[in-house]
């Protein structure tokens, strides 16, 4: 970078344009989500370079600590400039600037940036060696330079990786799986290619739904409670805590309100029955399944395949690249419960992901200290 960037707030209107010039960008970094985190004071900015013009641009989450005007601010998975530039300082400088004049104690970015890939045939491998627990103890089917030189200038430019899944920023997963919708040369991959790269399971589960008679369509506001209802009953029976019906609200209205099939909610009946149901999100050419809920009766009728089959075709007719799985837990130790979770994201014929992950710069370190021990206190969760 010859000429020095400026950092400085946009408009949301001026941010979302941003977003729209590019190929793709996180949902996460789009403005409507800052009217979804309500808990968060949220700000547009962009990087302008000596023309004045808008090459860089982010949502920045502002959390308050307890009694203090002091703020983490938080860019999950972002900001949205050139990672491949080779002076991410250039970048990062003038952002970290304009947030310490915020009243930023610390900033944590989220990199959206490859690091390592595995194919399908790698995943499976590392599942039924016995001496493998780790993803990251198999050998990657792709090395990312570009993730690798990130990696290695944050680690110069002092920033810290966070390795604590949740926390008090709410972090986001380091390792996703994601299904390519796209051949190597770039063109659309075919509704009977995807099927060939399913495994046997899937491909019969498939099949089986649609003997059933299971249905899936798309639902709109109204169909939100029938949702939550359902999302409810899969929180008892999985054992986490469920978001409230408002939350979802808000995410409809919000990311709906920003792009027409940004929020997509895919309902899969059987003979009346809601069985299954998810809440797709897109950018672009990104797809993501973000929410699944799964009925325990009725579990013979495979809704949740027809539902995700459902989206993966949704997402090509919308001319996504990528249908991403969100997160995997990055063990692959049989008898850790979570690798079922990995076992039914292999099924898709996709690959596994690292992201460069979460990092941190303490701004004041004695507040960013102070923030970590709290951290600890609470056990890292939010």
């Amino acid at each position: 970078m010859t000429t020095p960037l400026h950092v400085r707030p946009v408009t949301e209107a001026d941010h979302l344009a941003f977003v729209r010039s590019r190929p793709s960008a996180s949902f996460l970094q789009t403005p409507a989500w800052g009217q979804v985190k309500t808990e968060w004071r949220r700000e547009s900015i962009g990087w302008f370079d000596d023309r004045d013009e808008l090459v860089g641009a982010a949502l920045v989450l502002y959390r308050q600590l307890p009694r203090l005007t002091r703020y983490l601010a938080y860019l999950p998975e972002g900001p949205l400039v050139d990672w491949e530039s080779a002076d991410l300082a250039a970048w990062l400088d003038p952002m970290v600037a304009h947030l310490r004049g915020q009243g930023a104690f610390g900033v944590r970015i989220g990199p959206p940036v490859v690091v390592r890939r595995w194919d399908t045939a790698a995943v499976k491998d590392g599942i039924a060696d016995e001496g493998v627990r780790l993803l990251s103890e198999v050998p990657p089917t792709e090395r990312s330079q570009v993730g690798a030189r990130v990696v290695s200038q944050l680690h110069e430019l002092g920033w810290r990786p966070q390795s604590v899944a949740g926390g008090f920023a709410a972090g986001q997963p380091q390792f996703v799986f994601q299904l390519p919708l796209r051949d190597a040369a770039g063109e659309p991959r075919s509704e009977d290619d995807l099927l060939k790269g399913m495994n046997q399971q899937w491909r019969r589960n498939i099949k089986k739904a649609d003997k059933a008679g299971v249905e899936v369509t798309l639902g709109g506001p109204a169909d939100l409670a029938a949702f939550h209802a359902l999302y409810v009953h899969t929180a008892e029976r999985d054992g986490f805590t469920p978001r409230p019906l408002s939350y979802f609200q808000k995410m409809q209205a919000a990311l709906g309100a920003e792009e027409p099939d940004r929020f997509r909610l895919h309902l899969a009946h059987h003979e009346g029955d809601l069985v299954a149901a998810t809440i797709a999100i897109r950018v672009g050419e990104h797809a993501w399944y973000s929410y699944g809920a799964s009925s325990t009766e009725k579990r013979d009728v495979r809704g949740s395949n027809a539902v995700q089959w459902a989206m993966v075709r949704d997402a090509l007719a919308a001319g996504a690249a990528v249908y991403d799985l969100r997160g995997i837990t990055e063990t692959l130790d049989g008898d850790d419960p979570h690798v079922g979770l990995i076992r039914f994201k292999v099924g898709t014929g996709g690959e596994a992901v690292e992201l460069a992950g979460e990092w941190d710069l303490p701004v004041n370190r004695p507040l960013y200290a102070a923030f970590a021990a709290y951290l600890r206190r609470r056990g890292g969760s939010s």
